[in-house]
């Protein structure tokens, strides 16, 4: 049969039917590529019938892009044929000639650039429709694929890193940036996603409260004063030490201690008798693993340690809920006493306050990579202790001591201010200068 007597009618629809096929062959390769694996997980354990279709296919993706390019293939070059014959038909030796270039048009608009655009921007729709056709193809052109897939295979493995089981699995960062930026759930939920991520980032030092703040009971006092501590403390677990912090004997829940209340007469016996043993954690010990750790040991309440077994300060259950949760409170700088706003726009902060929760009551973000608390920031950068209130720069943030006392900055005021900088200078990051005696006193 000779093919140049073929009516070109025929020949032209036939060209047209091979658009159609090269443009879901294309449109399936990007939608395929581009399905969302998470998304796809889902609807498999859902049931979605494409899903699982398309999942199968994707565990083998050599074999799926073999099926997709040779029936691609074979399309584009038999409509090469068929154009090379219509232009034979219609112009001679020159429609020969032009039916390359004409048909490379209108196949790259019709069946490469406009499906694939569309599969780009609905992968799901498109992919979960095509995989009803793909996979029997698949199984038809078994032999071809596997040809194909055994050859190119061979040439590329060469060049391929060995794949580990990790491969497929998502890094702390990459989960962070699919919760922020892919997950439907808004506003505080996200804020917790996020927020449980970051667990693995912060240790037990950031969130401690400082021994120097710490409330507890020294056995040694007089029992109406103990009584007087229990009475006026906003905590139910007390630590309960001799002489000194570091030497802790248990810890106390005030409830307990209220059977002895209404005993006419108790000893400090009986109130030893009714605390617990002190449950001692790491410093570094990261926030996750701590959680699970207060789980293990039914525990809420903990003493952290430094290397040399110095207790440093405390850590309790709820503190690292606040942590995922936030704070217990809707105002957070409003049930801070050791920050106090004034009328220029300053604060003026206890130096033992906590740099991680100053950042969080006042949204700054004061450096928090070395020490915990703003008098031992201000002392960093001093590298001193000063003699006098002095001022100094960090950052965007001006800070001036206003009373020293044991060797501690008591109190400082904090104003922060919009970063100064010319094009031809960088601000200064850390620059202190000695207050007057007028405006400021220093206690000794």
């Amino acid at each position: 049969m000779d093919i140049s007597n073929f009516p070109t009618s025929y020949l032209l629809m036939t060209i047209g039917v091979m658009i159609l096929l090269s443009a879901y062959f294309s449109g399936t390769e990007t939608a395929m590529m581009a399905l969302n694996r998470y998304r796809l997980r889902h609807l498999v354990k859902r049931g979605n019938r494409g899903a699982k279709k398309a999942d199968s296919m994707l565990q083998r993706q050599d074999r799926l892009l073999g099926v997709i390019l040779v029936g691609n293939n074979l399309v584009n070059f038999s409509a090469a044929t068929v154009a090379t014959v219509i232009g034979f038909q219609l112009m001679g030796d020159t429609g020969v000639l032009l039916a390359p270039w004409v048909l490379t048009l209108v196949f790259l608009i019709f069946a490469e650039v406009a499906p694939k655009t569309l599969a780009a921007e609905r992968p799901e729709s498109w992919a979960l429709r095509a995989v009803f056709i793909l996979h029997p193809l698949q199984r038809l052109l078994m032999p071809a694929v596997a040809m194909v897939n055994v050859v190119s295979n061979a040439l590329v493995k060469p060049f391929l890193p060995r794949k580990s089981e990790d491969d497929d699995q998502l890094t702390t960062d990459e989960l962070k940036t699919v919760v922020v930026e892919g997950a439907t759930s808004v506003g505080e939920r996200q804020s917790m996603l996020t927020r449980i991520l970051d667990l693995e980032s912060v240790t037990v030092n950031d969130i401690m409260v400082p021994k120097a703040e710490i409330a507890a009971i020294d056995i040694e006092d007089e029992l109406s004063t103990i009584l007087n501590v229990a009475s006026a403390s906003q905590h139910t677990l007390l630590p309960i030490y001799k002489d000194s912090f570091d030497n802790v004997l248990g810890i106390l829940h005030l409830r307990r201690m209220a059977r002895l209340i209404f005993q006419e007469d108790f000893s400090k016996a009986d109130l030893l008798q009714l605390t617990r043993e002190p449950y001692y954690v790491p410093e570094a010990t990261p926030l996750h693993t701590q959680l699970f750790n207060f789980q293990r040991e039914k525990q809420r309440f903990a003493l952290v340690v430094d290397e040399y077994g110095d207790i440093q300060g405390i850590v309790t259950l709820e503190d690292i809920l606040e942590e995922i949760v936030g704070e217990f409170t809707s105002d957070y700088a409003a049930n801070m006493p050791e920050i106090s706003p004034q009328d220029d726009g300053s604060f003026v902060i206890d130096g033992m306050a906590v740099l991680r929760d100053i950042n969080r009551a006042l949204r700054w973000d004061l450096p928090m990579n070395g020490p915990k608390t703003l008098s031992g920031l201000v002392l960093e950068h001093l590298e001193t202790i000063p003699e006098t209130n002095v001022c100094l720069r960090l950052g965007e943030y001006q800070i001036e001591t206003l009373q020293i006392k044991d060797n501690i900055v008591k109190t400082i005021n904090v104003r922060r201010q919009s970063p100064v900088s010319t094009p031809d200078e960088e601000p200064e990051q850390d620059e202190a200068v000695a207050s007057t005696p007028d405006d400021s006193e220093t206690t000794g």
